[in-house]
């Protein structure tokens, strides 16, 4: 599995439609499932690359091992839903890890990065249409995203996700260091609120990935826009769900990756 791959989308220039064909390079994200002498450990999302040293320093910096020696050897595996990396243990750290073996769920937030086996992984629940959005929607809302990022501001290190509405009014921003609580916070804003999923799009400030489509599905949205780029299984994830995602949006444009038409004002 190679780490990056072509996609096609298409490039809108919210002051000249139509939209174009585009052609972007995108990071490859894969489920990785870590296997401790046969028995599933967690399920990591990540770059299909180094698998071998993503193994060893999984193990160490997890505390399964606390020498590389206590490894007797990594065998990595293409299977049908995502690569399975088992890592075998000499009989001491085995017993160890063993007597000590738990669950990470909760740890990472991102409602993925923690199932302990490929089978868990959730099945596509595809969303309800929405209304489409128009260019002009996102370029309002990305103009005024900037200013209601207060610790943004102050620390230049956190991200944010906003509830925007289809004319492109920001109704809703949360920031957190994390963007899969971002996120979180941002969905228990507009329950709390009242805010109906089908009323508008989320607006994330941070890279796309598989787990930020799957957390706006789950609140029902039906068009997502990332300022960064998206991995390759957030888009194959948005098409599944019927999620229009558009990302590396920039004030003057922006490319949608899935659901061609979504967009309106063309």
């Amino acid at each position: 599995m190679t780490p990056s791959r072509e996609v096609r989308g298409e490039a809108l220039d919210y002051d000249a439609p139509p939209a174009r064909p585009h052609t972007v390079t995108v990071p490859v994200e894969a489920p990785v499932n870590v296997v401790y002498a046969t028995l599933p450990h967690a399920v990591m999302m990540a770059t299909p690359a180094d698998l071998e040293d993503f193994a060893l320093g999984f193990s160490v910096t997890e505390g399964v091992v606390t020498d590389p020696g206590e490894i007797r050897g990594i065998t990595v595996s293409t299977v049908p839903r995502g690569i399975v990396v088992d890592i075998g243990l000499m009989p001491a750290a085995l017993r160890r890890h063993m007597a000590r073996r738990r669950s990470m769920a909760g740890r990472t937030g991102c409602g993925i990065c923690g199932i302990e086996s490929l089978d868990q992984l959730p099945a596509a629940r595809p969303v309800p249409p929405a209304p489409a959005i128009a260019p002009a929607a996102i370029r309002r809302a990305l103009a005024a995203l900037e200013a209601l990022q207060p610790l943004h501001r102050a620390t230049r290190a956190v991200h944010a996700a906003a509830w925007c509405t289809t004319a492109g009014d920001v109704a809703a921003v949360r920031e957190d260091v994390g963007r899969h609580n971002a996120l979180d916070k941002l969905v228990g804003a507009c329950l709390r609120a009242g805010h109906a999923p089908t009323d508008g799009f989320v607006v994330l400030t941070s890279r796309c990935s598989f787990e930020m489509v799957e957390k706006s599905a789950a609140f029902g949205a039906a068009t997502v826009v990332a300022i960064s780029a998206p991995t390759s299984l957030a888009i194959d994830r948005a098409m599944a769900l019927g999620i229009t995602l558009i990302a590396i949006a920039r004030p003057d444009g922006a490319i949608r990756f899935t659901t061609p038409g979504a967009v309106l004002g063309e």
